[in-house]
């Protein structure tokens, strides 16, 4: 069901931190191993503009789930790590920040929740709720080791060599694979016992 304009505004904050930060944190991490590739592409930012793909941003909106632009990376220019372990660590840098920010979605709702019969109270409730399930979307979506998703990534890069070869190969296929499992609702089953997983997971923990 397409979303009314008020739910819009609501989302909208959320999904533009979530696509922001994922993408900043995957540049960020590569930086620090060595590659500047996104550096010198003007990706070690924090301004959502040149992270945004916008038909991933619409599907968002619409769907719930969708993407930013894929950061480029060159592992071969990493310093002092493994190109399989340097791409593990890049890869689970964007799910962990999405993570983290639910985290503190999460901590901010619980110091709200006493005030939420309060217009403002309510308002920040209204605003956090949709920060903590984006960002847990995001990270579920992208820690499914579908190539090109980041999981693809993070298993590669704990697999022996031929499970990893395995994975690297797939990658051709891999969009393939992602929207049939799309179009057949096979991922939705997948994602969202995932999301609610780390959802109770984070209230357990917070609350």
């Amino acid at each position: 069901m397409i979303p009314s304009l008020t739910e819009i505004f609501i989302w909208l904050p959320a999904i533009i931190i979530a696509l922001t930060f994922h993408e900043y944190a995957h540049a960020k991490v590569a930086y620090l191993l060595g590659d500047k590739t996104a550096y010198y592409q003007g990706r070690l930012t924090l301004n959502p503009l040149p992270h945004i793909d916008w038909v991933g941003f619409l599907m968002l909106i619409v769907f719930k789930f969708g993407w930013a632009k894929p950061v480029q990376v060159n592992p071969y220019n990493f310093k002092n790590i493994g190109v399989k372990q340097g791409m593990m660590l890049v890869s689970l840098a964007g799910p962990g920040m999405n993570i983290l920010l639910a985290f503190a979605g999460m901590v901010l709702l619980r110091f709200f929740i006493p005030y939420g019969t309060w217009e403002w109270g309510n308002a920040v409730i209204t605003l956090v709720k949709p920060l903590i399930y984006i960002n847990l979307i995001l990270a579920a979506f992208n820690l499914i080791p579908i190539p090109p998703l980041d999981g693809s990534k993070i298993l590669a890069g704990v697999l022996p060599g031929r499970g990893a070869e395995i994975m690297y190969f797939l990658e051709r296929y891999g969009f393939l694979i992602l929207l049939l499992l799309i179009i057949t609702g096979t991922f939705s089953s997948i994602l969202w016992p995932i999301v609610n997983f780390m959802y109770n997971l984070l209230y357990i923990i917070v609350f």
